[in-house]
Protein backbone atom coordinates (compact mmCIF):
# COMPACT_ATOMS: atom_id res chain seq x y z
CA UNK A 1 0.00 0.00 0.00
CA UNK A 2 1.43 3.42 -0.95
CA UNK A 3 2.40 5.85 1.80
CA UNK A 4 0.01 8.52 2.99
CA UNK A 5 0.80 12.15 2.16
CA UNK A 6 -0.15 14.36 5.10
CA UNK A 7 0.01 18.14 4.79
CA UNK A 8 0.86 19.81 8.11
CA UNK A 9 1.14 23.56 8.68
CA UNK A 10 4.88 24.29 9.09
CA UNK A 11 4.43 26.98 11.75
CA UNK A 12 1.23 25.86 13.50
CA UNK A 13 1.11 22.06 13.27
CA UNK A 14 -2.38 20.65 13.74
CA UNK A 15 -2.47 18.42 16.82
CA UNK A 16 -4.75 15.84 15.20
CA UNK A 17 -2.37 15.41 12.27
CA UNK A 18 0.67 15.21 14.53
CA UNK A 19 -1.08 12.43 16.44
CA UNK A 20 -1.63 10.54 13.17
CA UNK A 21 2.10 10.61 12.54
CA UNK A 22 2.86 9.56 16.11
CA UNK A 23 0.61 6.52 15.80
CA UNK A 24 2.43 5.41 12.65
CA UNK A 25 5.85 5.81 14.29
CA UNK A 26 4.77 3.86 17.39
CA UNK A 27 3.52 1.02 15.17
CA UNK A 28 6.96 0.69 13.58
CA UNK A 29 6.27 2.82 10.52
CA UNK A 30 8.74 4.95 8.59
CA UNK A 31 8.03 8.66 8.29
CA UNK A 32 9.56 11.29 6.02
CA UNK A 33 9.30 14.73 7.57
CA UNK A 34 10.64 18.29 7.15
CA UNK A 35 13.27 19.75 9.47
CA UNK A 36 14.90 23.17 9.58
CA UNK A 37 17.30 21.97 6.87
CA UNK A 38 16.51 19.04 4.55
CA UNK A 39 13.77 16.43 4.72
CA UNK A 40 14.59 13.50 6.99
CA UNK A 41 13.63 9.83 7.18
CA UNK A 42 12.84 8.61 10.68
CA UNK A 43 11.41 5.90 12.89
CA UNK A 44 11.08 4.71 16.49
CA UNK A 45 14.59 4.34 17.97
CA UNK A 46 13.51 1.23 19.89
CA UNK A 47 12.10 -0.64 16.88
CA UNK A 48 14.87 -2.74 15.31
CA UNK A 49 12.73 -3.81 12.34
CA UNK A 50 11.99 -0.19 11.47
CA UNK A 51 15.70 0.68 11.70
CA UNK A 52 16.52 -2.27 9.44
CA UNK A 53 13.97 -1.02 6.88
CA UNK A 54 15.70 2.35 6.79
CA UNK A 55 19.07 0.65 6.33
CA UNK A 56 17.70 -1.28 3.36
CA UNK A 57 16.33 1.91 1.80
CA UNK A 58 19.69 3.61 2.24
CA UNK A 59 21.65 0.52 1.18
CA UNK A 60 23.82 0.52 4.31
CA UNK A 61 24.55 -1.54 7.40
CA UNK A 62 23.35 -0.14 10.71
CA UNK A 63 26.86 -0.18 12.23
CA UNK A 64 28.15 2.02 9.40
CA UNK A 65 25.20 4.39 9.26
CA UNK A 66 25.33 8.01 10.37
CA UNK A 67 22.05 8.08 12.24
CA UNK A 68 20.97 11.01 14.39
CA UNK A 69 18.60 11.25 17.32
CA UNK A 70 16.05 14.03 16.88
CA UNK A 71 15.44 15.38 20.38
CA UNK A 72 13.00 17.90 21.79
CA UNK A 73 15.57 19.83 23.83
CA UNK A 74 18.83 19.52 25.75
CA UNK A 75 17.18 17.59 28.58
CA UNK A 76 16.64 14.65 26.21
CA UNK A 77 20.26 14.63 25.13
CA UNK A 78 21.85 13.63 28.44
CA UNK A 79 19.88 10.36 28.45
CA UNK A 80 21.60 9.10 25.31
CA UNK A 81 25.12 10.45 25.69
CA UNK A 82 27.95 10.09 28.14
CA UNK A 83 28.69 13.13 30.31
CA UNK A 84 30.33 15.96 28.38
CA UNK A 85 32.17 19.13 29.36
CA UNK A 86 30.63 22.48 30.23
CA UNK A 87 32.37 23.93 27.14
CA UNK A 88 30.50 21.48 24.89
CA UNK A 89 27.23 22.19 26.70
CA UNK A 90 27.74 25.94 26.26
CA UNK A 91 28.20 25.58 22.49
CA UNK A 92 25.14 23.33 22.22
CA UNK A 93 23.00 25.69 24.28
CA UNK A 94 23.98 28.62 22.05
CA UNK A 95 23.21 26.80 18.82
CA UNK A 96 20.18 24.63 19.62
CA UNK A 97 17.51 24.47 18.44
CA UNK A 98 19.12 24.98 15.07
CA UNK A 99 20.63 23.40 11.94
CA UNK A 100 23.42 21.53 13.71
CA UNK A 101 24.25 17.90 14.44
CA UNK A 102 26.48 17.30 17.47
CA UNK A 103 28.41 14.03 17.57
CA UNK A 104 28.74 12.80 21.16
CA UNK A 105 29.86 9.64 22.92
CA UNK A 106 26.86 7.31 23.18
CA UNK A 107 25.53 6.12 26.53
CA UNK A 108 24.40 2.59 27.29
CA UNK A 109 20.79 3.71 26.70
CA UNK A 110 21.43 3.95 22.95
CA UNK A 111 20.27 0.71 21.30
CA UNK A 112 23.30 -1.36 20.31
CA UNK A 113 22.39 -1.50 16.63
CA UNK A 114 22.33 2.31 16.45
CA UNK A 115 25.88 2.79 17.69
CA UNK A 116 28.37 3.18 14.88
CA UNK A 117 31.89 1.76 14.99
CA UNK A 118 33.04 4.78 17.00
CA UNK A 119 30.30 4.21 19.61
CA UNK A 120 29.02 7.73 19.11
CA UNK A 121 25.67 9.21 18.22
CA UNK A 122 24.51 12.31 16.39
CA UNK A 123 22.16 14.63 18.27
CA UNK A 124 19.80 17.09 16.56
CA UNK A 125 17.33 19.61 17.97
CA UNK A 126 15.89 21.18 14.80
CA UNK A 127 14.27 24.60 14.88
CA UNK A 128 11.04 23.23 13.44
CA UNK A 129 7.54 23.39 14.99
CA UNK A 130 6.57 20.15 13.24
CA UNK A 131 9.59 18.28 14.60
CA UNK A 132 9.13 19.75 18.08
CA UNK A 133 5.49 18.67 18.15
CA UNK A 134 6.36 15.15 16.98
CA UNK A 135 9.11 14.55 19.52
CA UNK A 136 7.28 16.15 22.43
CA UNK A 137 4.21 13.97 21.92
CA UNK A 138 6.27 10.87 21.17
CA UNK A 139 8.16 11.43 24.45
CA UNK A 140 11.44 10.00 23.13
CA UNK A 141 13.74 10.86 20.21
CA UNK A 142 13.16 9.92 16.59
CA UNK A 143 15.92 7.94 14.90
CA UNK A 144 16.68 9.90 11.75
CA UNK A 145 18.83 10.00 8.65
CA UNK A 146 19.05 12.40 5.74
CA UNK A 147 16.87 11.88 2.70
CA UNK A 148 18.76 11.38 -0.55
CA UNK A 149 17.55 12.29 -4.02
CA UNK A 150 17.54 9.02 -5.97
CA UNK A 151 16.50 10.65 -9.24
CA UNK A 152 18.70 13.75 -9.51
CA UNK A 153 22.39 13.35 -8.61
CA UNK A 154 22.98 17.08 -9.20
CA UNK A 155 20.54 18.01 -6.42
CA UNK A 156 21.52 15.60 -3.61
CA UNK A 157 18.53 16.24 -1.34
CA UNK A 158 14.94 16.44 -2.59
CA UNK A 159 13.05 19.60 -1.62
CA UNK A 160 9.57 19.23 -3.15
CA UNK A 161 7.26 17.09 -0.97
CA UNK A 162 5.34 15.89 -4.02
CA UNK A 163 8.54 14.73 -5.70
CA UNK A 164 9.53 13.05 -2.43
CA UNK A 165 6.18 11.28 -2.41
CA UNK A 166 6.70 9.95 -5.93
CA UNK A 167 10.18 8.68 -5.05
CA UNK A 168 9.41 7.10 -1.69
CA UNK A 169 5.68 6.30 -1.64
CA UNK A 170 6.33 2.56 -1.94
CA UNK A 171 9.16 2.49 0.63
CA UNK A 172 7.75 4.34 3.65
CA UNK A 173 4.44 4.65 5.49
CA UNK A 174 3.94 8.40 5.78
CA UNK A 175 5.29 11.52 4.10
CA UNK A 176 4.64 14.80 5.89
CA UNK A 177 4.23 17.76 3.56
CA UNK A 178 5.51 20.76 5.47
CA UNK A 179 6.26 22.80 2.37
CA UNK A 180 9.45 22.99 0.36
CA UNK A 181 12.54 21.85 2.25
CA UNK A 182 16.11 23.09 2.06
CA UNK A 183 18.97 21.49 0.16
CA UNK A 184 21.79 22.17 2.62
CA UNK A 185 22.15 19.61 5.44
CA UNK A 186 22.97 20.48 9.01
CA UNK A 187 26.48 21.39 10.07
CA UNK A 188 28.20 18.51 11.88
CA UNK A 189 30.27 19.13 14.99
CA UNK A 190 32.32 16.31 16.51
CA UNK A 191 32.32 16.68 20.30
CA UNK A 192 33.63 13.23 21.21
CA UNK A 193 36.42 13.21 23.77
CA UNK A 194 35.15 16.67 24.82
CA UNK A 195 36.71 18.40 21.83
CA UNK A 196 34.81 20.67 19.46
CA UNK A 197 35.62 20.09 15.79
CA UNK A 198 33.55 21.31 12.86
CA UNK A 199 33.63 18.46 10.33
CA UNK A 200 30.90 19.65 7.95
CA UNK A 201 29.78 23.21 7.38
CA UNK A 202 26.11 24.03 7.13
CA UNK A 203 24.00 27.04 6.22
CA UNK A 204 24.63 28.85 9.50
CA UNK A 205 27.89 29.54 11.32
CA UNK A 206 28.51 27.87 14.67
CA UNK A 207 28.32 30.21 17.65
CA UNK A 208 30.92 29.84 20.42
Amino acid sequence: MPASLLKIHPQNPEGRKIQQAIEIIKKGGLVIYPTDTIYGLGCDITNNKAVERICRIKGIKSQKANFSFICADLSNISQYTKPFSSAVYKVMRKNLPGPFTFILDASTKVPKMLKNNRKSVGIRVPNSPIVSALVEQLDYPIMSTSLKNNEDPIIPHPTDPFEIYEQYKNSVDLIIDGGFGGNIPSAVIDCTKNQINLIREGEEALLF
